[in-house]
């Protein structure tokens, strides 16, 4: 049997996620054990135990924290995320991130320092599906350690 690429959310996600809806708002710190996948907007500190998906309506502002991550809406504040972090092309995040791995579509925008744990090189990429139909340039700034 081969491994073919996981290319529907809940195939990449796993166990039944959490989800926190568009049009949603909660003010208040999250924890998650499992997936979360957020397209609402949350106003505080997170930290979740398995994958995190941020739809392109989704706004986070506080800490973040995740296991993973595919990130395509927006995220103010420091995010670390422990194994992989995605940008795609519509996220945008604003502040620190730290990661052992990262890829950033094309469009994606990072304002603020990037740390590859690893110290392997950030791969960027060409985001097949895009809501958009401009891209935005990719700004960051990173630092093996």
């Amino acid at each position: 049997m081969s491994e073919e690429p996981k290319r529907r959310l809940l195939d990449r996600i796993g166990s039944s996620p959490t989800y926190i809806g568009d049009g949603t708002t909660i003010h208040g710190d999250v924890v998650c054990h499992g997936p979360l996948v957020v397209s609402g907007q949350v106003t505080g500190n997170g930290r979740v135990g398995g994958a995190l998906s941020l739809t392109t309506t989704a706004v986070w502002t506080g800490e973040l924290t995740a296991r993973s991550a595919v990130i395509a809406g927006t995220v103010t504040g420091v995010l670390t995320v422990d194994e992989k972090l995605e940008l795609g092309a519509s996220a945008v995040v604003v502040g620190p991130v730290t990661t052992p791995s990262l890829a950033i579509a094309n469009g994606a925008i990072v304002e603020g320092d990037v740390v590859v744990t690893s110290g392997k090189p950030i791969v960027r990429f060409d985001e097949k599906r895009t809501a958009g139909a401009d891209a935005i340039s990719t700004t960051s700034r990173s630092s093996g350690g």
